[in-house]
């Protein structure tokens, strides 16, 4: 087996609990958190079959206010708006629908964990902890499902698991 896919296969592995109701229990978190990220938080600006149509958006498109909100963090984020949006809007959209598939959980769960730490820390941590929940709520669940990943109730199960 090649190094590159052995580190994928190690990467895309989910643990494993004892017994069934555990990775079920498990599974509860992820596949609410994302479906709120793909369906309200991810579908308001970044163009989606789902998307509201009010929005007025095209598939894979950023909604117009959002580089301008990324670009007021400052810093980096000013440098580099319009990518660091669609980065930011695609892991919210896509990487939502894709830790309710159990798909590369890990890798989605990072990039989830980096945009709710900037979502918590620079969008909304001027207004107060009770503000910055929501992200925050986001972001700790994407680091048990960074560990974890999908357990039994995911694709990377079935496509990791030997029978």
């Amino acid at each position: 087996m090649k190094k590159s896919v052995f580190y994928f296969f190690k990467l895309t592995k989910p643990v494993i609990m004892p017994y069934g109701w555990q990775d079920f229990l498990l599974a509860l978190p992820r596949i609410i958190c994302g479906y709120l990220l793909a369906f309200n938080f991810g579908a308001a600006k970044f163009g989606l079959p789902w998307s509201p149509q009010e929005n007025n958006l095209r598939l894979f498109e950023v909604a117009y206010w959002f580089p301008n909100d990324i670009s007021n963090y400052g810093g980096i984020f000013s440098l580099f708006p319009n990518f660091l949006a669609w980065m930011g809007a695609f892991s919210e959209g896509i990487g939502g629908l894709m830790l309710i598939l159990g798909f590369q959980t890990r890798i989605m769960s990072f990039l989830i964990f980096c945009t709710m730490g900037v979502a918590a820390f620079c969008q909304h941590g001027q207004e107060g902890l009770w503000n910055m929940l929501p992200a925050l709520a986001f972001l700790f669940v994407s680091v048990f499902t960074m560990i974890l990943g999908s357990g039994r109730i995911g694709i990377d199960f079935l496509i990791t698991h030997k029978s």
